[in-house]
């Protein structure tokens, strides 16, 4: 296994390891923006409550994710305003597709 010697520094203390070509080319963690709401599994979207400019509250319904014959309902995890709608209703979505998102 090939592997790659980098320096790394903490709290001022330079350490040396080596690092395997795997590791570096790992996707590179990103953290979710709250504001996104994005499919948590693939599926079709059955109903949309809210359209771009919505004023929505805490526990307000957005939309209906349907995927393996289960209706999910997704609330509102926050009190906002719709910034933009990414899907309609009927269509098909990927995980980790966008498909609100707050302003």
């Amino acid at each position: 296994m090939e592997e790659f010697n980098e320096k790394l520094v903490i709290d001022t203390t330079v350490y040396e390891t080596k690092l395997t070509k795997k590791y570096l080319n790992r996707k590179v963690f990103t953290k979710k923006d709250p504001k996104k709401i994005t499919a948590f599994i693939p599926g079709t979207i059955r109903e949309i409550y809210v359209k771009k400019g919505s004023k929505v509250k805490m526990s307000d319904p957005l939309f209906v994710l349907e995927a393996m014959k289960m209706r999910n309902t997704v609330f509102a995890h926050d009190d906002g305003k719709i910034k933009e709608c990414f899907v309609s209703s009927e269509q098909r979505v990927a995980k980790g597709e966008l498909i609100l998102e707050f302003e």
